[in-house]
């Protein structure tokens, strides 16, 4: 065997890692319950960049959905330079009210919860069928998520590219996974990034900062 397929043979499935990611994610807010802790902006990056790996395995049809979740995700690594936890982040904007600016940090963490959100309801999808095609379960996941904050241009150029998506078994194999083993991570996902999700709703409530955008 070559150095290549070597290294190719032992690589870490990129499911594994987002999962073991989010599921620290998942203990450390358990923790910061008790401690007051908060989450700290830099390891947030480290685990929502894992992620992209997700969107990029399924093809074209969500090729806008990559490219608005990487450029999001690389501006918080960009500004967890300047800000430690995504608090006092947040806290900025509304400090500044630029909140719901475009372009501005607050809004760009918004669109990264909701890239893990979409994730997290694709899964769900994808378990709960058994039809061949990944359109209805990927078209009823963005109808959920993302559906309503974006205009008609873009949803009616998402529903013509879900036409593009793998096949359920071309999905597994980009994810180096058997219907097995990605049942088993995509549960963990689900479980695992929820609280995460929810973590960061409460930052956006808790300021009096509504979700309908």
């Amino acid at each position: 065997m070559d150095g290549m397929a070597m290294a190719e043979s032992t690589s870490t499935p990129p499911l594994t890692s987002i999962v073991e990611a989010f599921e620290e994610l998942g203990k450390f807010l358990q923790s910061q319950q008790q401690q007051q802790q908060r989450l700290s902006l830099d390891t947030f990056c480290q685990a929502s960049s894992l992620v992209s790996i997700l969107f990029s395995c399924l093809g074209l049809a969500f090729k806008f959905a990559e490219m608005e979740y990487v450029s999001k995700v690389d501006d918080l690594v960009e500004a967890s330079k300047t800000y430690d936890t995504l608090d006092s982040l947040i806290d900025f904007d509304v400090a500044n009210d630029t909140v719901k600016t475009p372009g501005s940090h607050s809004r760009n963490l918004r669109r990264v919860r909701q890239g893990l959100d979409l994730i997290r309801a694709l899964f769900e999808q994808f378990l709960s069928t058994d039809d061949f095609s990944l359109r209805e379960a990927a078209s009823t996941a963005y109808a959920q998520v993302c559906a309503p904050y974006h205009s008609w241009t873009i949803r009616t150029a998402v529903a013509a590219g879900m036409y593009a998506l793998p096949s359920r078994d071309q999905l597994l194999v980009n994810l180096e996974e058997t219907y097995q083993s990605a049942e088993k991570k995509m549960k963990r996902y689900i479980r695992a990034s929820r609280p995460v999700i929810e973590y960061i709703d409460k930052l956006y409530l808790s300021r009096s900062i509504t979700l309908d955008w």
